[in-house]
C-alpha cells in the first residue's frame, strides 16, 4: 500500500526502518525528483502512468535488476568554474533518492562534522557563510585582538578524482543494507571512465594521476573501446556524487577536529579553512592534510591553498573578508559575481516577462544585499529599472467586436 498522503506519523515512515524498494519511499522520491523539474515533457509523461512505473521500479529493485537509463551531458559555469554537469532521466533521479534520503544520508549525517555545510538538510553555501562569521568573533572574543592566520584550502578536481575503492570501503562500514550497497556498486560502476587509449605503464598509475573530465571531453570517441577503465570520479548532478562528496572528506573533517582539535574549522564541499593563532601549527596542519588527501587519492590546490592573516583581505566562497582590530568583520562580494549577474540579466530580460524579470532579481538581490556596498546597490537597481522596460510583453486577449 502506498501512503499517498505523506503521512510522516506512519510507523514505516521511519527511515532506517524501509528499504529502497518500498512503495512509500518511492512515492515520496517521486515528489522530490519532479519538484522544480514537473514542467518538463518527460516529467510529464512519466508522471501519466507513474503508479505503473513505480511498481516496475519496485520489483526491479527488490529483485536486484533495475538498470540506469542513458544520460546528458552538458558544461555549466556554477560560482566563476566550469563545470561537467551529467543530467539524469527521472526514473534514475527517483531511485537515487530513495537510496540517498532513505539509507546513505541517514547513516552517514552522524559521522559528519557539524561544520560540514554542504548536501545536508538545514544547511548549504549560507550555513557555512554564517559559521565562518561565527568563527571570527568567536577568535576576536577569545584572543581580544585579530592577531591570527587562517589557512584557505582547495581541492583540484574534487569528484573527478574521488577513487571508487576507497568511497566503497567508507560507505561499507556504515551500511549494511545489501540491496542499497548494491545500487551503490551499481552507480559507482557507471561513472568509470573509459582510458582504453592509455599504455599499461600509464593505466597502472592512473589512479594516482589528477584527472580532468573537462579536458577528457574533448578526447576522439574512437579511442574509447572498453577494453581499460579507471576507478575513479563521479558524475555532478548524480545525488549520490552529492552524498559522497562530503563523506568522502570525513576523515580529514574528523582529524582536524578531533586530533589537532582545531575548534574553527569548517568545509563547503572542495574548500575549507581553519583559524588559529599560529601561523607554523597551520602550515604543519596542511602538511598532514596534503599527506591524507594523498592516501584519499584527492589534490591539495597549491596555487588556492594560502595562509593568511586574518587582518588582511583574503576570500572564501566567493566573498572578500577581514577581521578589524575592533572585531568588526567586513564583507564584500566578489566583483566578477556582479559582473556575472549584470551580464545575465541583460540577457534574459528580453525573454522574460516582466514578473518573472523581477522575481528573478529580487531573489538575488535578497540573498546578497548584506555584502554589497551602497554604490553596487544603486548601481544594480539602476540596471534593474532600465531592464524592467524591455522585458517580454506578456500577451493580452484581443477585445471582443461588438455586434
Amino acid at each position: 500500500m502506498v501512503n499517498t498522503k505523506c503521512d510522516t506519523s506512519y510507523y514505516d515512515s521511519r527511515g532506517y526502518k524501509r528499504k529502497i524498494f518500498d512503495g512509500n519511499v518511492l512515492y515520496e522520491s517521486k515528489a522530490k525528483a519532479m519538484k522544480g523539474s514537473d514542467w518538463k515533457p518527460q516529467v510529464q509523461r512519466f508522471n501519466m502512468t507513474y503508479l505503473l512505473e513505480l511498481s516496475k521500479m519496485q520489483r526491479d529493485l527488490e529483485n536486484m535488476e533495475y538498470e540506469f537509463l542513458p544520460t546528458t551531458n552538458f558544461t555549466l559555469h556554477e560560482r566563476g568554474k566550469l563545470r561537467r554537469i551529467t543530467g539524469e532521466q527521472v526514473q534514475d533521479r527517483i531511485v537515487k533518492h530513495a537510496l540517498c534520503d532513505e539509507v546513505l544520508n541517514p547513516l552517514i549525517e552522524p559521522h559528519l562534522i557539524y561544520d560540514n555545510g554542504a548536501s545536508v538538510v538545514g544547511k548549504g553555501i549560507a550555513f557555512t557563510r554564517k559559521r565562518l562569521l561565527t568563527h571570527l568573533r568567536k577568535y576576536y572574543a577569545q584572543h581580544g585582538s585579530n592577531e591570527g592566520y587562517i589557512l584557505l584550502i582547495d581541492f583540484s578536481k574534487y569528484y573527478d578524482n574521488i577513487r571508487h575503492d576507497v568511497l566503497l570501503k567508507l560507505f561499507e562500514q556504515y551500511v549494511d543494507d545489501e540491496h542499497a550497497l548494491w545500487l551503490l556498486r551499481k552507480t559507482v560502476e557507471r561513472s568509470r571512465i573509459d582510458v582504453s587509449y592509455m599504455s599499461d605503464e600509464e593505466y597502472e598509475h592512473c589512479l594516482d594521476r589528477l584527472f580532468d573530465s573537462l579536458l577528457y571531453q574533448y578526447m576522439n570517441p574512437k579511442l574509447f573501446t572498453g577494453e581499460k577503465f579507471m576507478g575513479k570520479h563521479l558524475n555532478i548532478g548524480d545525488q549520490v556524487a552529492q552524498t559522497a562528496g562530503i563523506s568522502y572528506r570525513i576523515r580529514i573533517d574528523n582529524y582536524v577536529k578531533i586530533v589537532r582539535g582545531v575548534k574553527f574549522y569548517a568545509g563547503y564541499m572542495d574548500d575549507s579553512y581553519a583559524i588559529h593563532e599560529s601561523k607554523e601549527f597551520l602550515q604543519e596542519l596542511l602538511e598532514d592534510i596534503i599527506e591524507i588527501a594523498n592516501e584519499l587519492g584527492i589534490t591539495v590546490n597549491t596555487r588556492k591553498t594560502r595562509i593568511c592573516k586574518l587582518s588582511e583581505h583574503w576570500r572564501f566562497l566567493q566573498v572578500q573578508y577581514s577581521l578589524t582590530d575592533t572585531g568588526r568583520v567586513i564583507q564584500k562580494i566578489n566583483p566578477k559575481r556582479l559582473t556575472a549577474m549584470r551580464r545575465k540579466m541583460k540577457k534574459l530580460a528580453p525573454k522574460l516577462t516582466e514578473k518573472e524579470f523581477t522575481d528573478f532579481y529580487k531573489s538575488w538581490f535578497k540573498n546578497h544585499y548584506k555584502i554589497m556596498s551602497k554604490k553596487q546597490r544603486s548601481n544594480m537597481d539602476t540596471l534593474f529599472n532600465q531592464l524592467k522596460e524591455v522585458t517580454k510583453c506578456t500577451l493580452s486577449p484581443l477585445p471582443m467586436a461588438k455586434s
